[in-house]
């Protein structure tokens, strides 16, 4: 009653599925639940999921390998090119590096041979520089500059040239080209193509270089300078020595080695070694000072000098009357007050032509200095030389006294030009004039 009361209340109960085998006389029966049903239909959609994975995977697979395939491709491309570029950077550097050091050596050689003409100038230039110091010129404006300083604080530095320099200027050009950050030869990849280019070695030589050349060029030009003054310099004291001898009726030295030199000479006509401007100038500052040595010389022979500074004049030279006859006379000298037994040396150097005893002088010295003129000293106690002597001006060549036609100890000083008597004065203004130009 209870069983069929829980019927009616509940429904009728569902019927079992029961699955049957039969294989020959066996048969079998199975009954499905349905919790077998989930779990079968649970596998077989697992089963269907993972098909269908798979698959897909078959499928796609190409795909994949294809894109990871092209994304290494494109992996190996960049670094090729990375690489490639790292090594085209590496041949600009090396190349760079070539050609700065062709630069270099091509503006050593430059150098050299700028160093080279100036050595050569400043050889030249010292045998000139002490002709022009021994004639008076560069005592006063001093010395030409030499070239040693700006070539030997830039001397280059190259391995078959480090011999031919001297100086310690090839290690300050080798300093200042080591200064400085070199070149990169690795940057970064990232900015291979935009790296701004550091100053490299050859621009540091160009610059250096440039500098050392304003400064060659600066010490070839105060050479030119120079040498233009001394040449002015010595011009304008020949010029002046020139006008006094000619006043004098002296014969100029240049004059006369022209005319002689027009007469005796001769050869083909050769092209000049050089036409350069500085070796001109050097040309014509040895014919200045030639011919100022000239003209020095042949002014420095003559008695331009007074023979008794600081002496009083007792008798200049003219007429007056005479001491012992009490007439008027020419007085053919300057006679200067002298101590007994002075020393007495001549105004110029020459050679003794007369020494001794000779009528109103007393004992009188006669001193040639060529071009017809001479000297004469008079009234001397004692003679110190001989006839043939040659005298300097240091050279004592007798003693004053008083001796022949003379009242009291002094010198009689006579001037002599071609066997007349001229006034002693008129040469001794000449040589103040002529002071700052004759030793």
């Amino acid at each position: 009653m209870n069983s069929g009361h829980q019927h009616r209340v509940f429904g009728r109960r569902a019927q079992e599925h029961i699955l049957i085998l039969a294989s020959g006389d066996k048969v079998r029966h199975m009954t499905v639940r349905p919790w077998m049903a989930a779990l079968a239909f649970c596998f077989i959609g697992v089963f269907s999921i993972g098909y269908l994975l798979a698959t897909s995977y078959l499928v796609l697979r190409d795909d994949l390998i294809g894109a990871t395939m092209a994304r290494q491709a494109r992996m190996q491309h960049d670094y090729e090119d990375r690489i490639a570029a790292l090594r085209a950077q590496v041949d600009r550097i090396t190349s760079r590096q070539l050609l700065d050091q062709q630069v270099v050596e091509d503006k050593v050689d430059k150098l050299m041979e700028q160093q080279m003409a100036l050595t050569s100038r400043h050889g030249k230039l010292d045998n000139l520089l002490d002709r022009a110091e021994s004639s008076g010129l560069t005592d006063r404006d001093g010395a030409l500059p030499a070239p040693s300083s700006p070539a030997q604080s830039y001397a280059p530095d190259i391995k078959d040239k480090r011999a031919s320099l001297t100086g310690g200027g090839i290690e300050a050009i080798e300093k200042q080209l080591a200064n400085g950050a070199p070149a990169d030869a690795t940057p970064d990849n990232s900015t291979l193509a935009y790296v701004p280019s550091a100053e490299t070695v050859g621009d540091r030589a160009d610059r250096i270089f440039s500098n050392v050349t304003l400064s060659l060029k600066g010490v070839e030009q105060d050479q030119r300078n120079r040498v233009e003054q001394l040449t002015s310099d010595a011009g304008t004291a020949a010029n002046a020595i020139g006008n006094v001898l000619t006043r004098f009726k002296i014969p100029v030295p240049e004059e006369t080695a022209a005319r002689q030199d027009d007469d005796a000479v001769g050869g083909p006509y050769v092209e000049p070694e050089s036409n350069d401007d500085f070796n001109n100038s050097l040309a014509a500052l040895d014919g200045a000072l030639t011919r100022l040595e000239a003209v020095r010389s042949t002014a420095e022979s003559l008695p331009f000098r007074n023979p008794a500074i600081g002496k009083d004049v007792t008798s200049p030279f003219g007429n007056r009357r005479d001491p012992f006859l009490g007439r008027l006379a020419l007085h053919s000298g300057i006679d200067f007050r002298f101590s007994p037994g002075e020393k007495i040396r001549p105004s110029a150097p020459g050679k003794v032509i007369s020494a001794g005893w000779t009528g109103g002088y007393g004992n009188m010295v006669e001193v040639d200095h060529g071009n017809g003129i001479s000297t004469r000293y008079g009234h001397m106690s004692q003679v110190l030389v001989k006839v043939g002597d040659t005298v300097g001006r240091s050279d004592v060549i007798g003693l004053a006294g008083s001796t022949g036609r003379s009242t009291g100890t002094h010198l009689h000083y006579e001037v002599r030009q071609d066997g007349h008597a001229v006034d002693p004065v008129y040469f001794m203004n000449a040589g103040l004039k002529l002071a700052t130009y004759i030793k």
